[in-house]
């Protein structure tokens, strides 16, 4: 593909696992009960992208709620048990892998850990190791919406990042990966998606959305034949 893309990379949470869903539903009761009242839905549509230490500071801004430091470890050990009982594929992943003949990467924000653990359960991670890479790694200041990761996996993949194209369901990786200087194709296909999902992709960078990983080829395809203006 020498006038497309010579790198594809995928977020983790709600691209290749449907995993963002279980944390709204594990993070709305933790701050409901901590005394700042949030739905699942609301959780998703806000705060999706985000670490859950970012999330806290942000609650702790805007309501101005001392959140204990023991939320941190709380969330995440009720997160894990439950993604490793109940995560699940998105579906689709591996047929369209089989039509994107570049080389390919996951960068998430979900620690190493984690990803080990989601992609293992859900049987993706052959398909893309030993090219997972945890923004978490590099630091806990350098997460996106920084575009600190896709720099990164670009780097270890020896790409150019404007020859890479990325593929999120967050504004906060659009976000990332726009100011990594790659384009973006949006993903509304897990279960946390909400009405306005697509049209906020877009607005923060996405040149165009999918919900369904069966177009995610000839989306592919018909962006490298289109030079977009980033």
């Amino acid at each position: 593909m020498s006038n497309g893309f010579d790198l594809i990379i995928f977020d983790c949470d709600g691209v290749l696992v449907d995993s963002e869903i279980i944390a709204a539903e594990v993070e709305s009761k933790l701050l409901t009960d901590a005394g700042y009242p949030i739905g699942v839905e609301e959780m998703g549509e806000r705060f999706a992208g985000m670490t859950w230490q970012n999330i806290l500071f942000e609650v702790e801004r805007e309501a101005s709620i001392p959140l204990s430091a023991s939320l941190l470890d709380k969330s995440e050990k009720l997160l894990d048990l439950r993604l490793a009982n109940d995560v699940k594929a998105i579906p689709g992943v591996p047929l369209a892998l089989s039509r994107l003949p570049m080389p390919r990467c996951v960068c998430s924000n979900s620690s190493s850990a984690r990803l080990d653990m989601m992609l293992s359960k859900v049987g993706y991670k052959q398909l893309f190791a030993p090219h997972i890479y945890s923004a978490k790694d590099l630091g806990a200041d350098r997460v996106k919406p920084k575009p600190d990761i896709f720099l990164h996996g670009a780097k270890q993949m020896n790409v150019s990042p404007a020859k890479a194209v990325v593929v999120e369901d967050s504004v906060h990786g659009v976000q990332a990966a726009r100011a990594a200087g790659m384009r973006v194709i949006g993903f509304t296909g897990a279960s946390h998606t909400y009405p306005s999902h697509a049209d906020r992709l877009t607005d923060a960078g996405a040149e165009t959305v999918i919900a369904r990983m069966s177009d995610l080829p000839g989306v592919v395809m018909a962006l490298a034949d289109w030079e977009g203006v980033l």
